[in-house]
């Protein structure tokens, strides 16, 4: 099973996208990203110095556009990846890249929301009454790592996996945590301008939330698992009011580890600008192929793990919008509903009983029970299908609101 992860900011560095300009069409899709972001992106993804690439209005859109002409070097046609990609996630700003490779949002929508997203959370720094940055925590005890970080008065704004927690907030906060670190830590700052994922950061996310209303999404077409909690979101709404909330919520990378445990992942290809989620993955998921897609070099090498590890999910050739899908791993248990009957959206069908909690399970959309696709009691695994439906005619009478 093969899943494929976009990386988010502070991965960027000076020149990553001048090799990718040699594939051919990639020179032209970046300049058309960049006319819809309003960014020159090949100047930045070639020439623009590290202190540039800090700037978080920069930085986010390129990210995001790196990744997704990538995508297109190794899927020419987009529709391919839906039959072999057993998964996809992103970091942070990599969710955005993410969504658009799942079929939520368009490419366009993409640039544009990581371009408002970028401004906002820039403006969102400086308006801060004091100096804000990130500052990585490695080795030490999860837990007193946690609790040093809140001592400071600090967030943990990224737990990436075990040994590597990211502590935000003040820059004078950070210089105390950094002075007398957690036992067996060391505390290294990121090339980042802000307190990212913390409440510093709720401007952006409330402007961006007004946005949201006029953006038409669709369903992933592949499990989407998502960095705030490692549940795969299988409804495009919800994916993208996540993408607005994460803004000023933590990104749990760890919990989508997990869930990569859980599917059975055996090969995780990360795309540009590609390195870091690579080795948290190396040694979080042992015994599972690795790649870090960062030059043209590379595609001979990811296309043979395509081969190897692509196999169709369990959403391909299933109408996105009448499938409800298992958040996580567990044991389900229905809610008695047969054949015939009526759900409204928000309605709780199923409860995932899970290792460390139960997860209630609610349609997304107002329709008629098709078919139960599991039984009661039946184990189950992130992003499998529980119940079909047959979607309600909305009052206009066209179905093509309901497939949004």
């Amino acid at each position: 099973m093969l899943v494929i992860v976009a990386p988010g900011q502070g991965s960027q560095t000076p020149g990553f996208l001048a090799p990718w300009l040699e594939v051919p069409g990639v020179a032209a899709r970046l300049d058309w990203l960049s006319a819809v972001a309003g960014l020159d992106l090949t100047r930045h993804g070639t020439v623009s110095d590290a202190e540039t690439l800090r700037n978080t209005a920069v930085a986010q859109p390129l990210i995001v556009a790196g990744g997704m002409v990538s995508l297109l070097s190794l899927f020419p046609h987009p529709s391919d990846a839906y039959g072999v990609i057993g998964a996809g996630a992103g970091h942070s700003v990599g969710e955005i890249t993410a969504a658009a490779a799942a079929g939520v949002i368009t490419a366009e929508q993409a640039m544009v929301l990581v371009r408002e997203r970028g401004f906002a959370m820039a403006r969102a720094v400086e308006s801060a009454d004091v100096p804000t940055g990130m500052s990585a925590v490695i080795g030490g005890d999860p837990d007193e790592v946690r609790a040093a970080i809140a001592g400071h008065g600090l967030s943990a704004a990224n737990v990436n996996a075990a040994g590597q927690v990211v502590a935000a907030g003040p820059l004078a906060a950070l210089a105390t945590l950094a002075a007398a670190p957690p036992a067996r830590t060391r505390v290294v700052p990121l090339q980042v301008a802000g307190a990212f994922h913390t409440d510093y950061m709720a401007p952006a996310a409330d402007l961006l939330a007004t946005y949201t209303p006029a953006i038409t999404t669709h369903d992933p077409r592949v499990r989407l698992v998502s960095n705030a909690d490692g549940h795969v979101v299988h409804d495009g709404r919800e994916v993208l009011r996540r993408i607005v909330d994460q803004t000023r919520r933590p990104v749990r990378w760890d919990l989508c580890l997990e869930t990569f445990k859980d599917l059975g992942v055996t090969g995780l290809i990360e795309i540009p600008p590609a390195g870091t989620l690579s080795n948290l993955a190396k040694r979080a998921l042992p015994g599972v192929e690795i790649l870090a897609l960062k030059t043209p070099d590379d595609l001979d090498a990811a296309q043979t793990m395509i081969a190897r590890h692509g196999s169709p999910g369990p959403l391909v050739g299933s109408p996105s919008w009448r499938i409800v899908v298992a958040p996580s791993k567990g044991m389900v248990h229905r809610v008695d509903l047969t054949e015939g009957d009526p759900v409204t959206a928000g309605a709780h069908v199923a409860t995932v009983r899970g290792r460390h909690a139960d997860k209630d399970v609610h349609a997304m959309h107002d329709g008629t029970v098709v078919e139960w696709l599991v039984e009661e009691g039946d184990p189950v695994a992130p992003g499998q299908p529980l119940v079909r439906l047959m979607p309600a005619v909305p009052a206009d009478g066209q179905f093509a609101a309901a497939q949004q």
